[in-house]
């Protein structure tokens, strides 16, 4: 369901409106990026409008008199298509198409379509579908009654008196009923791969490897940063949301533990409720972290805003409380910045992926992170608990070993969860 057409390079008007607390300036780099959106999605920006406003007009958000002078410029323009920044109810959209002669759709549009683009695993292609359904469905009954006007038998406008309901009734419930059941069938399908996913981290959380999970805001170079470590080979493209699909590999680090590396899906400013809901189970990844890699492009024009976004994102799915070591990237187009960032955000580091100039830092930083959340112990573990021993092997880092007096003494980090198995051996910590 591609909400841009495709077959040509659409021209495009962008409409941003600032309504306190955001500032002119704020909505002025918003727009920025949606422009950048729009030429992921292949589309060309011919103008741009911007408006100010204490709040939103329910029938139009910008106001009758705003949206007569929309339709001038889009005249004037050519234009295909309206693109508003700011979300729109289903009532406006509907209400601004018929002012405007045209298509209108928002940001949250935008993005789906891009992410419709480049979802390419089964699982990818499911959580794109089930958000566009989720977006469309409530749109449903008023698209339908535009058509309805056009032609007989489409759709009939909602809320339709006893009476005088059209054939168009019927092919609109059919429709609705359709996106209804596919929205099941998405969810139970999602439900299944989320059990599957859910096996495997148990299978993981047995075998003890810590959980690295590198997040960001999009096109900040995470999966650049994932093969400069781990030789993964995925794809890379200087573009935003390239990479939708979640990719585990091992990674050894300096003090010789292995770790699971994974990278996610980028996130942005006013990324889609549908599209957090609909990618929960792969943004779990991050919840179920031991230490998230927040992967910062340092040359960005507003690297603070990209670093709150993603945070308040990380807080929607309740990966706040996991820890978080900052990473400068990109210090090869902004040495300065990156370097000034590292100063000013305590505990960070600054690198290049691409030359991978800083890389080791961060190694030798991630190793040091999670060594801190670990607990040293003293073991006595007795000579007939052989299995005692590889457990402790298995699930920690055994830092030192030798056979002594009531058993094998054993020295090794390991994480709370485990500590705990260990109660019962342990000397001192």
């Amino acid at each position: 369901m591609a909400l841009i057409d495709r077959s040509f390079r659409e021209k495009i008007v962008v409409v941003g409106v600032t309504i306190p607390p955001e500032t002119v300036e704020e909505t002025e780099a918003s727009l920025d990026e949606l422009e950048l959106l729009i030429d992921t999605a292949g589309a060309d920006v011919v103008d741009r409008v911007q408006q100010r406003r204490q709040s939103p007009d329910p029938p139009t958000y910008v106001g009758r008199g705003k949206a007569e002078e929309l339709r001038e410029v889009a005249l004037a323009t050519d234009c295909d298509t309206v693109v508003f920044d700011n979300e729109l109810t289903p009532a406006q959209q509907y209400n601004l198409e018929k002012l405007l002669g045209r298509t209108a759709i928002d940001r949250t549009a935008v993005i789906l379509d891009i992410f419709a683009q480049n979802a390419h695993s089964q699982e990818g292609k499911a959580q794109v579908e089930l958000a566009q359904l989720r977006y469309r469905l409530p749109r449903l009954r008023r698209q339908a009654g535009a058509l309805s006007q056009q032609a007989g038998g489409m759709s009939a406008a909602g809320g339709a008196r006893i009476g005088t309901r059209g054939p168009g009734e019927t092919q609109l419930e059919v429709d609705r009923r359709r996106i209804v059941r596919r929205i099941h069938k998405l969810e139970a399908d999602l439900r299944d791969i989320e059990r599957h996913r859910s096996t495997q981290r148990k299978a993981r959380r047995r075998g003890q490897l810590a959980k690295v999970v590198l997040v960001g805001y999009t096109n900040a170079g995470k999966s650049t940063l994932l093969n400069r470590l781990t030789d993964a080979g995925v794809l890379v493209e200087d573009r935003l949301f390239a990479t939708l699909d979640a990719t585990t590999r091992r990674l050894s680090l300096p003090g010789g533990e292995t770790v699971l590396l994974t990278d996610t899906v980028g996130f942005i400013r006013k990324l889609p409720h549908q599209l957090v809901e609909a990618f929960r189970s792969t943004l779990d990844v991050a919840v179920d972290a031991d230490l998230l890699v927040h992967v910062v492009d340092a040359s960005a024009p507003d690297v603070e805003g990209n670093i709150r976004a993603v945070r308040q994102v990380l807080s929607e799915i309740g990966a706040d409380r996991v820890p978080e070591l900052l990473a400068f990237n990109k210090a090869d187009l902004a040495p300065e910045a990156a370097e000034r960032l590292r100063r000013e955000h305590e505990g960070s580091v600054a690198l290049s992926a691409v030359t991978g100039a800083g890389v080791e830092r961060l190694l030798a930083t991630i190793g040091d992170r999670l060594r801190a959340l670990t607990t040293v112990l003293d073991l006595v573990i007795p000579f007939d608990r052989g299995d005692l021993l590889a457990a402790a092997h298995r699930a920690g880092e055994v830092l030192h070993e030798e056979p002594g007096e009531g058993g094998m003494h054993v020295r090794g980090r390991f994480d709370d969860a485990t500590a705990g198995r260990f109660r019962d051996y342990v000397v001192s910590s």
